[in-house]
Formats: C-alpha cells, structure tokens, sequence
C-alpha cells in the first residue's frame, strides 16, 4: 500500500533531462581528445584576446576621461558665475560684486530635484528626478595677464586671483614644491604659486623674488611676489600660462573695491548633475546681471578630445565582437562537419533539426564561456599590473598624463562579458542551419 498525496509523489518526480545539454556536455569532452581540439583552442584564444582588448581599453579610456577631468575640474572648478557681457573666455576682467544673495550660502545646495523630458517615438515622457548631489563649494577669483622677467627670460602669463575662502583640498593635489600662499588680514599677500613649467623655463625656485609687470592705460605696474609654491597639472596649455596670487593684489592693480572680483568658481559633488546644477543656478539663484556657465563650454577643445575616445571606444568594441564572432562562426562550421555521423544518428532516432542545432550552440556557448574567463582573467590582470606598477609610460606634453590610467568599473566589464556572450551565440544561430542540409542517410555512411 502507497501512502501519501499525489502531490508529493509528483514532486518527487526526477526533473526532466535536458537532452542537448546532456550531449553537448558529451561533445565537449569528446572533443578535448579530437582533431576538434586544436579548433576549440583557437576559438577560446580569440575571444580570450577579443574580451582582455576590450576591458583594458575601456579601463584606459574611462581613466583618461577621469583623470583629465579631475585636472580641470580642480583647478577651475564645474561652474564659473560671471557677468553677462563677458564671453567664454577665462581671461575676462569684468568686475561683479562680491556681495550676492547666494554667496557664500549656494554650497548649502544639496540633491535638486527636476523634471527629465524622454522622447520615445516621437512622445515625450515627463519624469521628476533628483540630482545625486549638490553644491560642494563656492569660491571667489580673478584674472588678468601680466609680463613676468626671470633670471633668464620674460614672457606673459596670466595671474589668477584667490581669497581666504579658496579650497585647498583641490589644489594640493597639484602641489609639488612650497606652501600654500598665507592670506593675513591686514594687508595683502606677496607669496605667488607658479607652475613647474614656468619655474624651469624662467629658471626661478621656492624663494626667488618673481617680478611681474601689468599694463593699464599705457602705464606699466610693476608688483613684486615671493615664490611660496610650485604646482604640476600636467595639462601643458595651462601650466604655463597660470600663477596663483592673492586676490586684493589684482584688485589694486586693476583699480577695483575689495567688493569687486572677476567671479564665482563653483564645485559640484557629481559631475553627472553638470547641466542640471547649471541651470539651477542659472534661472533659481543668479540676478540677471550674472550668468552661469559649465567648465566644458570654457574650455571645449579639451572636452571634445575626450568625447572623441568615445567614439573609439566604440570601434574597438566593435572590431573585437567581430574577431570573436568570426573565429566561433568558423569553429562552430568545423566542429558541425566534424559530428556529420552523430548528427545523422540523432536524426535517425528521431531528433528535429532545432533539437540538434541546440547541441552545438550549447556547445558554442560552453567555449565562449571558457574564453571569457581567460579573457577576464588577462584582461583585469594587466589593467592590475598598471595600475599598480604604472609599466606604461606617456608623454605628458601629448596625453596630459605621464602614466596610462587606468579605472576599471564592474558594470562595464559584466555588460562586455554579457554583451559579448548574447551576441556571438545569437550570431551562431546562422551557421547552425548548416545541420538542416545533412542528410541522415548520408551522414550514417559518413566516415
């Protein structure tokens, strides 16, 4: 006598056997003692090399964007609040007031919350979304270009103007030799920060008195600075161009009131929020004297350099998967008209052509999976090895940087692994038609 529901003896029924999985797993040990042997290392070697390309050059690529705009971003902050009447350049000496509504309270700023427009087909969909972060910091600065003399030579560079209320955090990271400049209250500061650039070519050190010279109404100024400090960026263009003074130094040269300075510097918590932030500031907090401008409509040249590693980004991308799904294409070809005698057996025995088709896309997937990992393991190896030992070095005068960045982001490297997988089986999908043509009784002859 049985006791117990019809329930329980249902679920305790054994679990259907996946047939094509069970034969593919077959196959694949078979095939390790093969002449498919040498196609299966090739195809696992190809898309092993095609998923390390990929990951180290995405690493490389989202490094450079990364670093390089930290190096901007901490020099000139995210967003410059001037006035109106002035253009894009850095280099504008357009006095505004210190005195704002929103000065210095605009770093209190935390998420902001927006409408986002989404255009799908032709429909725009309205969402309410907030940023990720706010305002970090709130800053005030001015610049003019003077005649610097050396021991050796003179040139122009432009003096950049700061305050007590400058935010040391950002500029330390560029900091080589010296101190920061001291900002006494009672009068202004004669220390000076130049750039190592500038210190070699004028051949001046920590120390040396560095005269500057500023022409105004055909009258020559001349100001005499201590060098406190020397500071490396390493973007070329602008670490010879700047020098750091104190702000109420400009302010006498140009004939301005200590309530008068050339603008705000403002620093966000998220670059992502940029625009967002910017238009805040723009149409919630500003008169309409003053406007707000991004740091990438400033300086563009830069910006558009990076933007154009996204566009090789996606083309080395693209030629990988292509290698990758050539070389499966190939092996996946090879190891069908290898199993010609298996194929016409299971059709014998009745399997349809999908049914087998599925036993070697199985089988595709199984070495697509095996080369992913090599790759993975190749690939995050190297990006491992340079950022730690930095064994590639580059010529700062070109790329900005004088060791390949590297930033390796686990979203990216799974979409590359995923992507990769989806796409080469599904591209395999095409040649396993190649079964259909395989005639069983044929193919039982076959030897």
């Amino acid at each position: 006598m049985i006791v117990g529901s019809s329930d329980n003896y249902r679920n305790h029924q054994p679990r259907p056997l996946n047939l094509e999985y069970f034969i593919a797993r077959k196959v694949a040990a078979s095939g390790q003692k093969s002449f498919s042997r040498l196609i299966i290392r090739i195809a696992i070697t190809a898309v092993a090399l095609s998923v390390a390309v990929m990951i180290i050059a995405t690493a490389l690529i989202a490094g450079f964007k990364y670093e390089i705009s930290n190096k901007i971003f901490g020099f000139w902050g995210h967003i410059h609040i001037t006035d109106t009447d002035i253009n894009r350049s850095l280099l504008d000496a357009y006095p505004i007031k210190k005195n704002q509504k929103f000065y210095p309270s605009l770093d209190t700023i935390r998420k902001i919350a927006y409408l986002d427009q989404t255009e799908v087909g032709g429909v725009y969909y309205e969402q309410m979304r907030t940023t990720n972060g706010g305002v970090d910091h709130i800053q005030v600065f001015a610049m003019i270009p003077v005649i610097v003399k050396g021991k050796k030579d003179i040139e122009g560079i432009v003096l950049k103007g700061i305050s007590d209320d400058f935010e040391w955090k950002y500029m330390d990271q560029f900091m080589v030799e010296g101190e920061r400049i001291v900002l006494p209250d009672s009068s202004a500061s004669k220390d000076i920060i130049i750039s190592q650039q500038t210190a070699r070519r004028l051949d001046v050190k920590i120390g040396d008195n560095f005269d500057v010279v500023f022409v105004r109404k055909n009258e020559q100024l001349r100001r005499r600075f201590v060098i406190s400090g020397i500071y490396k960026t390493g973007l070329e263009e602008y670490d010879k161009r700047f020098a750091l003074v104190d702000i109420r130094q400009l302010q006498r040269l140009l004939g301005w009131t200590e309530n008068e300075v050339g603008g705000f510097e403002v620093f966000i918590d998220d670059i992502d929020d940029l625009s967002t932030i910017v238009d805040y500031i723009y149409y919630d907090q500003l008169p309409n004297d003053l406007n707000a401008e991004g740091i990438k409509k400033k300086l563009p040249e830069i910006f558009d350099w990076l933007e154009l590693q996204d566009i090789n980004e996606i083309v080395i991308l693209s030629l990988m998967v292509i290698v990758a799904i050539i070389n499966m294409v190939t092996a996946l070809m090879i190891l069908i008209l290898e199993r010609t005698n298996m194929i016409g057996t299971l059709k014998a025995m009745g399997s349809s052509n999908w049914s087998i088709r599925k036993v070697f896309l199985y089988y595709a997937a199984y070495i697509v999976i095996i080369g992913l990992f090599w790759g993975n393991l190749f690939g995050i190896g190297i990006c491992v090895l340079q950022d730690q030992l930095e064994i590639i070095r580059l010529s700062e005068e070109n790329y900005y940087l004088s060791v390949a960045p590297i930033k390796m982001n686990f979203w990216t490297i799974l979409g590359i692994n995923t992507g990769t997988l989806i796409t080469t089986v599904l591209f395999l999908v095409i040649p396993s038609y190649l079964v259909s043509s395989i005639s069983p009784v044929k193919a039982i002859r076959f030897k």
